[in-house]
């Protein structure tokens, strides 16, 4: 029991989790908002705005430096995570998004012309774009603030 208390007491935890959930309940409202239909997935899945692994990332980093000092090791390893999940999301899964979304076409067309594919759409909210990213980090950022200004 008293794991669970630390694990649930941990400012990086906390930090962390706060600011994932406030992003996913960002990118769903905003997705709900253009789409005009709310869609349970986007309170939990990847991709759209804003970035809910950077947020996560950025909070775990602002909280090692409030809470252990800019100058420790678990503030730049957290930091160089940051940087590593932020640029894979503006890179890699931002390319793998877009390839999912021309297979998709390909798809399409080959099907709507009688190719016989039964094939699953790929998920194409996968990457993010850098505006995503920066708000993300401004949600982590903001949130490991105001929580080391409650808790800290």
């Amino acid at each position: 029991m008293k794991l669970l208390t630390d694990l649930l007491t941990n400012p990086c935890i906390l930090a962390c989790l706060t600011a994932w959930a406030t992003a996913q309940i960002v990118k769903a409202v905003i997705h709900t908002i253009v789409h005009k239909r709310f869609e349970l997935h986007r309170l939990f899945g990847d991709g759209g705005m804003p970035s809910g692994h950077t947020a996560t990332v950025s909070a775990l980093a602002t909280m090692c430096g409030l809470t252990e000092g800019f100058d420790s090791a678990a503030f730049a390893v957290s930091a160089i995570l940051t940087v590593v999940v932020c640029r894979d999301a503006v890179g890699v899964r931002r390319e793998t998004e877009k390839q999912a979304k021309l297979l998709n076409k390909v798809v399409d067309t080959l099907e709507n012309k009688g190719a016989e594919l039964s094939n699953e759409p790929l998920n194409i909210f996968i990457g993010h774009t850098p505006l995503q990213i920066a708000v993300g980090a401004v949600i982590g950022i903001g949130t490991a603030v105001i929580l080391y200004k409650f808790i800290g």
